[in-house]
């Protein structure tokens, strides 16, 4: 019987404007916009899509026309949108981004709406959709940092995830502190980059395989750190594995780090383990900053 992944967090529209110039503050350049299907979730849900698998969203999004093309475009490619909380006063969240020859230069991401739905977004958790509070949720549950301060802390001691198979992304480099109440959740994988990883640590780290042994010090079960084009590396109580990703021209970076957490969720759940799991991750996020990956 397949597994079920559920992924829970930003589903939004991404207008991201890309040039292939080096910019700074105040530049003025010319390049392309694109408005494409995005939030943290939604592009993790999309990556498993592409491996085989069939996830569900939860998440909100509203009942504007914004909300019905992202639902109805999630639903062509094979996601679940059954359990989508739709609000009737909440519009659907956006994120915008400038990314240039030195990579992204800023962002601002709008995820308004998802935090104010609050825990409205695990209903399915706790009515018996996909659990309750007799019979939890047991498969796998990609969730980001997208949700509010609060409600992640309530997660990270609640029990609509107990007992799943818990992944956890931050969604941004200024979201990354929300992850502390769920450093230490036993069954919860941790990715985070290198400055994210050195945001929860409260201290500068080096190198991706520094960064990962001192976060499972720190009482995570399992983390994987990426560092752009330096080796990344995963860690555990029972080690530490490294892996360099493979050398691509870079032709966009938002989602990277999303089609890196469904590669390896995806080559796990087809029984691969350590340093292949982790290689699967690193060629599929090779993949999508070289521009090979459709959005």
């Amino acid at each position: 019987m397949e597994t079920r992944v559920i992924c829970i967090g930003s589903v939004l529209w991404d207008t991201i404007g890309r040039t292939p110039r080096t910019m700074a503050l105040g530049h003025d350049v010319a390049g392309r916009i694109t408005r494409d299907p995005g939030g943290v979730a939604l592009n993790i849900a999309l990556g498993l899509v592409r491996l085989g698998l069939s996830p569900d969203l939860l998440s909100a999004v509203g009942r504007d026309a914004e909300g019905e093309a992202i639902a109805a475009l999630a639903r062509a490619r094979g996601i679940g949108t059954e359990m989508l909380y739709l609000s009737e006063d909440l519009p659907t969240d956006r994120y915008m981004a400038i990314e240039g020859a030195n990579g992204l230069v800023a962002a601002i991401a709008d995820a308004h709406s998802l935090e104010e739905a609050g825990d409205k977004i695990l209903r399915p958790l706790i009515d018996g959709r996909l659990g309750s509070d007799e019979r939890p949720f047991t498969g796998v549950a990609a969730l980001d940092g997208n949700l509010s301060e609060d409600l992640l802390a309530r997660i990270a001691t609640g029990p609509w995830l107990g007992a799943a198979d818990l992944r956890v992304a931050p969604a941004s480099t200024g979201k990354a502190l929300r992850l502390l109440p769920l450093l230490r959740h036993p069954r919860a994988v941790i990715y985070v980059n290198l400055e994210e990883a050195g945001l929860l640590l409260g201290a500068k780290v080096d190198t991706a395989p520094e960064a990962a042994r001192a976060l499972v010090a720190r009482g995570a079960s399992r983390v994987l750190v990426t560092n752009g084009p330096a080796p990344c590396a995963m860690a555990d109580a029972s080690g530490t594995i490294e892996a360099r990703p493979p050398q691509v021209t870079v032709t966009r970076v938002t989602g990277a780090g999303d089609s890196f957490m469904a590669a390896h969720i995806a080559a796990e759940l087809r029984g691969e383990t350590g340093e292949d799991a982790l290689r699967a991750a690193l060629v599929a996020a090779a993949a999508h900053v070289s521009g090979e990956t459709p959005t």
